[in-house]
Parts: structure tokens; C-alpha cells; sequence
């Protein structure tokens, strides 16, 4: 068979996966009005613990500080990132929410560069916020912050992924710390529970939201994985706004104004380019987990 169509294929599948990743949000975000955004994400975090743990096998028992204490590290990450990114979408919706959470690893592909190219991919990311967001009396600028405070989560798993990466392989690190991450949840999910509001309609989407954006596209990345190069990879996934700003659109009637999607579109651009000259350290989780299992080292995946 071709080399081509199983690159072919390879890339279908990503763009199912982010589509599914963003389709969940947005179906998440339908529960906000029940359990707000910290139910949502407490949810979502047991159902990737559920997933995770059994599949990576982490050895808990012997486990020493120093593998410890960037896990925990990287639960308060998880955490923070997620909480943020789902606030965020609260207020200013999932298209602008998403396109400033990616500025995270733009920023950490750009960071010390002293190229014209990276310079000029820098300023266009700044010039596509600036139109995103047309800054005014009306701008919600708390929706914004949360953007940009999930945007500094993702850059910082990034940066905290390359000491967890070399103390615990493959998918260790990550299933660690979404257990750590969802039991620090399970007291806002007892309240929930308790007052009744976790169930029937908010429950069905919350636990959507966690299959959606975390088993689906862990399952289908792995699968692309294996047909699509990593750094090709990272460029496809910078589709993720356009895909959450559709899903907005769709799912919830987040109808955007042209600027906004040129902003998006902008943004878009910028993070493609950085990313294809990024190195492996924006990798996803499944190219984390692919790279460990050719016995090759890097950074451990992002939370998604």
C-alpha cells in the first residue's frame, strides 16, 4: 500500500480527535449552569484518572520524592489549566477561549529565539490577539485573563514535562498526577452529589466532556502516531481554535464577529509555523507515549 495513505489516514484521525476534543468542551460547557466550570473539570479529571491509571500502571508504592514532587507539580497544572481554560469559556466563549490557551506552547516554541522568523511569527501571534480580542470598555477582560492564565498552565506543563519525562516513563507522569488532580477534586464532586446537582442532564455532559476530551483523542492520537511524523503533528493540532470555535458555534451559538475569526485565523497561522520549527518538546501525549514504547526519550505529553 502507498506510504501516502496511511499518512493520510493518520492525519483523518487527527483532526477527528481534536474535533472531538473541542465537540466535548462544548458539551461540557453545556453543564456550567449546574455545576459551573469546576464541576465540569472535576469531572472530567476522574474520568481521565479512570482512564489513565490502568493503562500506565504507575508503581505508586516506590515512588521516591524526587519523582513525586514534579507529579504534584504537574497536578496543580492539570488543575489550574483546565479550571482556567473551562472559566474562561464561561465568559468569553470556546473559540477565544482555546485560541488564547495556545498561546502557551507558542510561546515556549518562540522562547529564545533570536531568528527574523520567529521575531516576525511572534509579532503576527500579537497582532491576531490584539484583533481577537479589539480591546474596549466592553471587553471582558477577567475572560480574558483565564485565557491567558490557562495559556501559562500549558506553557508551564511544557516546561515541567521535561524533568518529569526523564524520572518516569512513558504515561506514568501524566496518570499520576490526573489521579492527584481528581482527587483533589472529590470534594466538590461529593458537594455536587450531595446536592443533588450531579446528576441526570449535567452529569450525562460532564462525563461527554471527559470522554470526548481526553479518552477519544488519547486513543485516536495514539493511533495517528503512528503513520503521522510528531512535528507534523504539532502543526496539524493547530487547528484546535478553528475547531472550537465551530463547535461553539454549533453546539453552543457562540456566533463570532469577523475579527474574531480573523484573530483565530491569525493565531492559527503563527502557531503552525512556530510549532513546525519547534523541537519535540510540544509533542502530544500520544507521541510521548509512541516515543517510549520505540524505547526513544522526550518530553511527556500535554494534558488535554
Amino acid at each position: 500500500m502507498p506510504r501516502t495513505r496511511p499518512r493520510r489516514n493518520g492525519l483523518a484521525l487527527v483532526l477527528a480527535g481534536a474535533a472531538s476534543s473541542q465537540t466535548g468542551a462544548a458539551l461540557g460547557a453545556g453543564a456550567f449552569a449546574s455545576i459551573g466550570p469546576a464541576g465540569v473539570v472535576a469531572v472530567r479529571q476522574v474520568v481521565a484518572a479512570a482512564v489513565l491509571l490502568p493503562v500506565a500502571r504507575p508503581p505508586l508504592r516506590r515512588m521516591t520524592w524526587s519523582q513525586w514532587w514534579p507529579v504534584l507539580l504537574l497536578a496543580l497544572v492539570f488543575a489550574g489549566m483546565n479550571l482556567s481554560l473551562y472559566s474562561a469559556v464561561e465568559r468569553i466563549g470556546l473559540g477565544l477561549a482555546v485560541t488564547l490557551e495556545f498561546l502557551g506552547p507558542l510561546g515556549v516554541a518562540l522562547a529564545g529565539s533570536r531568528t527574523v522568523r520567529d521575531l516576525l511569527v511572534a509579532l503576527a501571534a500579537a497582532v491576531g490577539v490584539y484583533v481577537l480580542v479589539l480591546p474596549g470598555p466592553a471587553s471582558d477582560w477577567v475572560g480574558v485573563g483565564l485565557g491567558l492564565a490557562a495559556a501559562c498552565c500549558w506553557a508551564g506543563y511544557i516546561v515541567l514535562g521535561r524533568t518529569v519525562g526523564s524520572r518516569l516513563p512513558g504515561l506514568q507522569a501524566p496518570a499520576v498526577a490526573s489521579g492527584v488532580s481528581a482527587l483533589a477534586y472529590l470534594p466538590l464532586v461529593a458537594v455536587l452529589l450531595a446536592d443533588g446537582r450531579l446528576a441526570g442532564e449535567p452529569l450525562v455532559l460532564a462525563v461527554a466532556a471527559g470522554v470526548l476530551s481526553s479518552v477519544v483523542p488519547y486513543a485516536v492520537d495514539l493511533t495517528a502516531l503512528r503513520w503521522v511524523p510528531a512535528r507534523q503533528f504539532g502543526v496539524i493540532m493547530s487547528c484546535h481554535p478553528v475547531l472550537a470555535a465551530l463547535a461553539g458555534l454549533v453546539v453552543l451559538g457562540q456566533v463570532l464577529a469577523v475579527h474574531e475569526w480573523v484573530g483565530i485565523a491569525v493565531v492559527v497561522v503563527a502557531n503552525a509555523v512556530a510549532l513546525r520549527r519547534a523541537h519535540d518538546g510540544t509533542e502530544t501525549r500520544a507521541a510521548r507515549a509512541e516515543k517510549a514504547t520505540a524505547g526513544a526519550t522526550a518530553d511527556p505529553p500535554v494534558a488535554r
